[in-house]
């Protein structure tokens, strides 16, 4: 790339506006790239945590009667290693790819909301040291990576493991759902000028379905954890039969999320797939229109198969078909992909480089993983196979073939971004075969003895059972596989350093993330490019040269703001300039108080978790008020009120609005898990128990109501107002807005308070009480919005002239009324109508 004098003075500039800080400040750092780095990398290390444990196992059960390892001791491991691979590993390695990538192939300079991305990031990091420091303690959970009750409960699980792990993941899963906010708002708002979603690339649709399939599936197993963690810590029932509960409710909760997952994991892992194979096949991708409607369908169809992992607990006949065919109809949409690929690569002249390798690797695995699945998928083969190793070879079918296996093709594919080399083919091709052979030898030979009869989560076995050559088979497979992974770990670091140099576009790539400078700068782009096709690179290879010498939008840095496009969410037509906060200490100190929160409950040193929640708000009402249209999140300059297109701190719909919208559907689905479970258990707990006189007031239920639907709609002609350009009577509306929520929070605390429940009882009072708490949590968090926005007009962050952050404290009312009066409904006026009928 030619570096004229003038394009090195416009690098330095770029460089001082976008840079990490030195040192210690790189912990401060919010920019994709290097967020995104740190996930992989993380995600990496419990990868090998998870591998060394998955070795422990195979050791153990490699021959009969051993004693290497004890009960408990192997308990404990087959759990973690379950938790570490599911929930430290797989979903948050791909979203740290999703993250590094996805602004690059769109034509971003970063993600929407960069702070987030860090929260996100401190959140996974330290929740993963919680739930591993269980085993160095010798504190693991031992009831399996599932943690089916009454196994987990305070009875048969009465040390502090399974707090461990129902802390450290919903921790965790703080992590994936800011993740998936972010990614889907980004994927929807911040797409280049002119990129539509026709024009988006395949791998943008797979994680655009992967985020919004986290956002409806991980809530319900946030639920889950609360629910487990007040039945541990406070005697509350959810899951105890003899208290009108049942551990039927948290198999279908967990599985709710449980089953999604699985295609969460294959959406990023097939978007690599559908990506790459047109790079190796140099021919477009076929079928790209009916990919995209599989991806859809499928998402959808993955909500509804959760039930097929509980075949054998008693679900009636007519749900056992239901579920049986809808198991298997989710393979029509797999199909579409697989088809297109083959015809891909039938049409293409086929570059055997590494990374295709293991892309055929992953083909032959995927296709015999769902080719198992779809067996599993029929009930009375089921009813024989379940809780049989023929389930966990499935299972390691589908999800090492279906995300590893292209999880390493993108690694080496993606490499020259981070490192500006190229990877050896030769130790490559070695960790490939020695990684594809030795997997095969461990999971093909397991279906045998699955077959055979030997069940899952057995520490041991006896002599004479004919299971003695297939476990030792498969325990060498294993050791192979794990070598494997040796030689791809030191081709890698070898890599860094004795790479040949990558030239621009090494592949000749057609999507856009390879027009950035290798090794990639932190700003992405020096100037964003208009896209009108799917393949930019192959219809104008020059466009790296015309973006780096600054010949496309946004070219000048001299403002210091972090500015990225702001797009259509359909046609990708330019709406807006979206600035960006800098470099923050803010999701480091809220991250690190959520910690504290957790080891406080882990130690019931409950004084240290109320503290470090009240620092995580304090830090979190400073990440606030540092937003928008702040100094420190964006300098204002001469072209401050005079942009065109505007900044979107001008607007009525700038990305806070969305990211507000897609939060809400999350919190939406959890209060639909919270729903679903009240009325599961009324209609299905054997011993569900309505007291005839409910322990709740309805006059105060009512009164406290009204007051916060007043508030909601007070602040609603408030907004209506503003969108007219009156600020007028801004001030004095929020502070009596304020005042009414204030008003019904009181209230309704008065009335969780002092009403007479007994929620260590009975599940029906358990789950008022859980209402309550919910419903509070929600009119807090408007009414303290409303009061930073009041704080916001008096000193001149909100006005008519910068009118966007109301716009995005609505919703919050909105939804904060909508789920009262849903909760009323639910709660108490139903049961009623119950109790008469």
């Amino acid at each position: 790339m030619n570096d004229t004098p003038q394009h090195s003075d416009r690098r330095e500039e770029f460089d001082r506006v976008w840079g990490n800080l030195p040192g210690w400040g790189q912990l401060a750092a919010v920019n994709h790239t290097t967020i995104g780095l740190r996930f992989i990398l993380t995600g990496t290390v419990f990868f090998l945590i998870g591998g060394l444990l998955a070795m422990l196992i195979r050791t153990q059960l490699a021959l009969p009667d051993q004693d290497i390892l004890s009960v408990n001791a192997y308990n404990q491991v087959f759990t973690m290693h379950g938790t570490v691979m599911m929930f430290l590993f797989a979903i948050p390695i791909l979203e740290g790819g999703a993250m590094y990538l996805i602004p690059k192939m769109i034509g971003a300079r970063d993600l929407v909301f960069p702070r987030l991305s860090a929260l996100g990031y401190y959140c996974y990091l330290f929740g993963g040291i919680i739930v591993v420091s269980s085993l160095l303690l010798d504190m693991a959970p031992a009831a399996g990576w599932f943690m089916y009750p009454p196994l987990s409960n305070g009875v048969f699980s009465p040390g502090k493991g399974p707090d461990f792990w129902l802390l450290g993941i919903t921790f965790v899963e703080i992590s994936a759902i800011s993740a998936g906010v972010e990614l889907v708002v980004s994927i929807l708002r911040t797409r280049t000028n002119g990129m539509s979603l026709r024009q988006m690339p395949i791998f943008c649709w797979y994680i655009l379905a992967m985020a919004l399939m986290i956002i409806f599936g991980f809530p319900p197993l946030i639920l889950a954890s609360i629910m487990l963690e007040l039945e541990r810590a406070a005697d509350f029932v959810f899951f105890g039969v003899a208290g009108g509960g049942d551990p039927l409710l948290w198999q279908h909760l967990f599985w709710l999320f449980g089953h999604p997952e699985v295609y969460i994991i294959f959406f990023p892992a097939a978007g690599i797939v559908s990506t790459l194979l047109p790079v190796f096949a140099q021919r477009t991708l076929v079928g790209y229109r009916w990919i995209v409607l599989a991806i859809i369908v499928q998402g959808f169809i993955s909500f509804g198969l959760w039930v097929h992992h509980m075949y054998t607990v008693g679900i009636p006949k007519l749900g056992l078909a239901f579920f049986s065919v809808a198991s298997m109809i989710v393979a029509i949409p797999t199909g579409i992909q697989i088809f297109a690929w083959v015809a891909t690569l039938w049409t293409g002249r086929v570059v055997f480089r590494l990374p295709m390798l293991w892309i055929i690797g992953f083909l032959l695995v995927f296709v015999c993983g769902g080719l198992t699945g779809v067996m599993l998928a029929l009930v009375p083969f089921d009813w024989q196979a379940h809780d049989t190793h023929f389930v966990v070879a499935h299972m390691h079918y589908v999800l090492v073939g279906g995300m590893v296996f292209p999880l390493i093709a993108g690694f080496y594919y993606w490499l020259p971004h981070v490192s500006g080399r190229m990877p050896s083919e030769t130790l490559g091709r070695w960790g490939f075969w020695l990684f594809f052979i030795g997997f095969n030898m461990t999971f093909l030979i397991m279906h045998l003895t699955g077959l055979f009869g030997m069940p899952r989560r057995v520490y041991t076995y006896e002599a004479g059972l004919g299971w003695e050559w297939f476990n030792l088979i498969s325990s060498v497979g294993g050791f192979i596989t794990a070598l494997g992974v040796a030689v791809i770990i030191v081709d890698i670091a070898l890599h860094f350093r004795f790479g040949r140099k990558a030239e621009q576009n090494p592949w000749n790539a057609d999507s856009l993330e390879w027009a950035v400078e290798m090794p990639v700068t932190t700003y992405n782009f020096a100037s964003l490019p208009e896209i009108k096709s799917r393949h930019p690179l192959w219809e104008d290879p020059d466009l790296p040269h015309t973006i780096a010498t600054g010949q496309h939008g946004l070219p000048e840095i001299g403002h210091g703001r972090r500015e990225i496009y702001g797009s259509d969410a359909v046609t990708g037509q330019l709406k807006d300039v979206i600035h960006l906060p800098s470099n923050s200490w803010i999701p480091l100190q809220a991250a690190s108080m959520i910690a504290v929160v957790c080891l406080g409950l882990l130690t019931k040193y409950y004084w240290v978790a109320l503290a470090g929640a009240v620092l995580a708000l304090m830090f979190l009402i400073r990440w606030s008020w540092h937003n928008g249209a702040h100094p420190l999140a964006a300098p204002k300059t001469e072209d401050w009120e005079r942009t065109d297109p505007p900044l979107h701190s001008r607007t009525f719909s700038g990305p806070g609005l969305w990211g507000v919208l897609v939060a809400l559907i999350a919190n939406g689905t959890l209060f639909s898990s919270l729903i679903f479970g009240w009325f599961y258990l009324w209609t299905s707990a054997p011993l569900w128990n309505t007291p005839a006189d409910g322990p709740l007031s309805l006059v105060a239920l009512t009164g406290s109501g009204i007051l916060l639907t007043l508030a909601a709609g007070l602040f609603a002609w408030a907004v209506g107002r503003l969108r007219k350009g009156d600020d007028s009577l801004l001030e004095p509306l929020l502070w009596v807005v304020s005042a009414l929520g204030a008003a019904h929070f009181g209230w309704l605390l008065w009335e969780a308070i002092d009403a007479p429940l007994t929620p260590t009882t009975l599940a029906h009072d358990s789950l008022l009480s859980l209402m309550l708490w919910y419903l509070l949590l929600q009119s807090g968090l408007a009414t303290l919005a409303s009061v930073l926005q009041a704080l916001r007009v008096r000193v001149g962050y909100v006005d008519a002239s910068l009118p966007y952050e109301p716009v995005v404290v609505l919703p919050l009312w909105a939804y904060a009324t909508g789920a009262f009066w849903i909760s009323f409904a639910a709660f108490m006026l139903l049961p009623m109508t119950w109790s008469g009928a």
